[in-house]
């Protein structure tokens, strides 16, 4: 592209205009016979006019510094097309003007500003040279002027014109009345007035090849009259609404005179280049009929409004959210069933319910292909694998995956969007997440939806309603778009650690698949699969430079980790890659086989203890299990007697609901202390103190009931719970065991932590389906129906 830049731009680095100056020109008699020629993008010049050029490619500077140094001349010549980067002669016009340069200055950007002032229409009649810049055989064209009437007519109609565009428009000198009433000679009057009238670039090149002068002012006789009734034109309307303006009115008069301006000139209202370019993406978009209808009236507001209003862009920005909504764009749906569980495999060990519940969508998809999209809500603890299961999920439908984060969210808007009437508004992000997917039946992941929160903005959990329920959310609409939006194919995946603070409303229109965590084995089967492999891959190793057996990786799990997922697995391996690296690259050795003794070295002592069993020491203390979010855990509950009144102390941060649970256990065994052969005098004579240690850590529930009437059954009666036992269940005044919640959490707990036993409600058998099959050969389960054979099977 060329270096130069245009007059208007050019007036506003340098402060001024360009200027035709007749009476200074010192033309030259006799012209060399080659010059150096500098392509134009966006300006022509002609003889007498004065013009600043801004230079910044390396060839055109050198250029310039060899012009300068010699004769100070050279040919600007007009490039074709504009976009040209290094033109050469074949991409420039064949007439130019010779010109002389007047000032220059160098730039620390090392850019370049040259004043430079026209002499002579020019012909480039043949390359001479093309490096290190364009050099041409030149021939100067002489004007042709016929002194007649008709010449001479058209020459003071010109120059009359010409002054009353002078004084309509704001943007010409006065100065130019004074040289147009001294100027005699047709051909500088013609060069003059085509210099400072708004033309395009090609009629002001047409003018400065036409040699004939009065060719010229014949054709600047129909575009001075054009511009004169334009400026015309729109003093008129100036003038007929200047009466009745006021500051509500002056908006709209703005408005009016663009619409009659353009009008006038016949580009048409919706014509403009944006509002042109709006109408055929508008078409192009494939938009329901109410969508498309809106559209088109907002791009009719559109063309009445000024560019430079404020208001331009926020309807402009509107239509564009408009038109890039996938309304009717949709990814084809891969039905391959054996595919589909081949990547859910590749990706995910086990899930196994979850994997055959993608897979019964694909196989109604198949049967019905316009079924709506399932909610589905996975629920588990942190690190099973919730947020990559969405991924994988896209995989194998062969769909665009969107994935948005709701925790800490506390405003509606975050959702539902903001109204139009705001500044900065933006749609909610359930479409901003559609628009980046550039589709309307995503695989669209709501992470963390436990998480979310309510303040004086409003209640997001509440605005989800509508987006995850199959039966309204046909008609979803964002309060930015305001235009109903189809989410019935959109497959909407959530996340949670738990249940208990999502509305019971939107726990209903999902449909919850329990995510549990993992045993053992697999965990030594998910790391020796996919955690190891890629740990190596991400640090730059070889299988040959750094093994991790099967052993090792059990002794990782079982002494340095506590937890239902692998993502802190994850970390310890990413460890030992890190410090097996470390010690490749400083040359202590090639190859490195990690062996169990060594992780002591590279990981420091081992974090974890199986302790349960060390634990029941003495009378009053009994293990418990109980679910967290982060998974199963088990609790060590104790009690102590203290010369009292007969007063129960809790401790260790207990809720309401456990609170209430061990008011209970000691009623009951009140109650039962005949038959449990307690003396009843202790209870008067004694306050009980239980305490649960984790003091920091919140604990609440019912299923600790069991547990809590064993303990006190323990130290009343001064026997010791059995060892490697633990229990959970909730009990009633009279004695009975209801079902409790997390089974398979608090069994994979207790696995972990060595316990052989466990009591369980009898209600709470068929939960143990649901145990993986090793655990259960590990573990043995006594079901209960009531506290009574809960302290037979306890005490010892």
């Amino acid at each position: 592209m060329s270096d130069s830049s245009s007059p208007k731009n050019s007036s506003k680095e340098n402060g001024s205009t360009p200027k035709t100056n007749p009476e200074n020109v010192h033309q030259e008699t006799v012209f060399p016979a080659s010059l150096p020629v500098l392509p134009l993008s966006d300006l022509v010049v002609f003889p007498f006019m004065v013009a600043p050029l801004l230079i910044t490619s390396k060839a055109s500077t050198q250029l310039i510094d060899e012009v300068v140094a010699n004769n100070r001349l050279l040919a600007l010549v007009l490039q074709k097309n504009p976009e040209t980067e290094d033109p050469n002669v074949k991409d420039l016009h064949t007439h130019g003007c010779i010109a002389r340069v007047l000032k220059m200055l160098k730039f620390p950007d090392e850019s370049v500003r040259v004043l430079v002032q026209g002499l002579k229409r020019v012909k480039l009649t043949g390359l001479e040279s093309h490096e290190p810049f364009i050099r041409a055989r030149i021939e100067p064209m002489e004007d042709r002027v016929e002194q007649n009437i008709e010449v001479e007519a058209l020459t003071r109609n010109a120059s009359k014109v010409f002054q009353q565009i002078i004084s309509l428009s704001p943007n010409l000198p006065d100065e130019l009345k004074v040289a147009l009433f001294n100027m005699e000679d047709p051909s500088k009057l013609t060069d003059l007035i085509a210099t400072n009238l708004n033309l395009p670039l090609a009629d002001k090149q047409k003018f400065l090849e036409t040699t004939d002068v009065k060719e010229r002012l014949k054709n600047l006789a129909s575009f001075l009259q054009k511009e004169l009734d334009v400026l015309q034109l729109g003093s008129e309307i100036q003038n007929r609404v200047s009466s009745a303006l006021s500051k509500n009115q002056r908006e709209y008069f703005l408005r009016e005179q663009l619409r009659q301006i353009q009008k006038e000139l016949g580009d048409g209202e919706g014509s403009g280049g944006d509002v042109k370019e709006l109408r055929e993406r508008i078409e192009k978009a494939g938009l329901p009929e109410e969508a498309h209808k809106t559209a088109i009236k907002e791009l009719d507001r559109l063309g009445a409004i000024p560019m430079a209003s404020a208001e331009y862009s926020v309807s402009r920005t509107y239509l564009d959210w408009i038109i890039g909504m996938p309304w009717s764009v949709s990814t084809e749906d891969n039905l391959d069933i054996s595919r589909a569980r081949k990547i859910l495999d590749a990706d995910h060990y086990g899930l196994q319910k979850v994997k055959e519940r993608i897979l019964e969508h694909l196989a109604i998809l198949k049967l019905k292909r316009d079924k709506k999209g399932p909610i589905l809500c996975f629920v588990g603890p942190p690190g099973v694998g919730k947020t990559s299961l969405g991924k994988s999920i896209a995989r194998a439908l062969g769909r665009k995956f969107v994935r948005i984060s709701l925790g800490g969210v506390r405003d509606e808007a975050e959702i539902r969007g903001h109204r139009r009437t705001y500044i900065g508004a933006l749609p909610g992000r359930i479409i901003q997440g559609l628009r980046k997917s550039e589709s309307n039946n995503p695989v669209f992941m709501l992470d963390e939806i436990d998480k979310v929160g309510s303040d004086f903005r409003g209640d997001p959990s509440s605005a989800l309603l509508e987006v995850l329920d199959p039966a309204q959310n046909t008609t979803f609409s964002d309060h930015y778009l305001e235009l109903p939006f189809d989410l019935s194919h959109v497959l909407f995946i959530t996340t949670a650690n738990w249940l208990d603070t999502v509305p019971p409303a939107l726990r209903d229109r999902m449909e919850v698949i329990e995510l549990p965590g993992y045993t053992e084995q697999e965990k030594l089967r998910i790391g020796a699969k996919y955690l190891v492999p890629r740990q190596r891959e991400e640090h730059g190793l070889t299988p040959r430079q750094v093994r991790i057996p099967g052993a090792t990786l059990k002794r990782l799990i079982s002494q340095y980790t506590r937890e239902a997922g692998v993502r802190n697995l994850e970390r310890e391996v990413a460890s030992l890659y890190r410090k097996a690296g470390r010690r490749i690259v400083e040359g202590k050795a090639s190859q490195l086989t990690l062996k169990p003794g060594d992780l002591d070295s590279y990981l420091g002592p081992r974090k974890f203890f199986a302790d349960s069993a060390e634990r029941i020491s003495e009378p009053g203390i009994a293990i418990g299990l109980a679910w967290t979010p982060a998974g199963g855990e088990i609790l060590f509950i104790e009690a102590a007697l203290v010369k009292g009144k007969g007063n129960l102390i809790l401790t260790g941060s207990l809720g309401e609901v456990m609170q209430e649970s061990a008011q209970a256990a000691f009623s009951y065994v009140k109650s039962h202390a005949r038959s449990l052969k307690i003396d009843v005098e202790m209870f008067e004579k004694h306050d009980v103190h239980i305490h649960i240690p984790a003091g920091a850590a919140p604990k609440d529930g019912p299923s600790a009931g069991v547990t809590l009437a064993v303990v006190l059954a323990s130290l009343f009666t001064g026997r010791k719970v059995r060892p490697y036992m633990a229990m959970t269940g909730e009990i009633s005044l009279r004695g009975k065991v209801l079902p409790v919640g997390g089974v398979k959490e608090k069994t994979l707990a207790a696995a972990r932590s060595g316990i052989k036993m466990i009591l369980l409600p009898e209600k709470n058998k068929r939960d143990l389906e649901e145990v993986p099959a090793e655990i259960r050969r590990k573990l043995k389960f006594t079901p209960i129906t009531t506290v009574s054979e809960a302290l037979k099977l306890a005490l010892s």
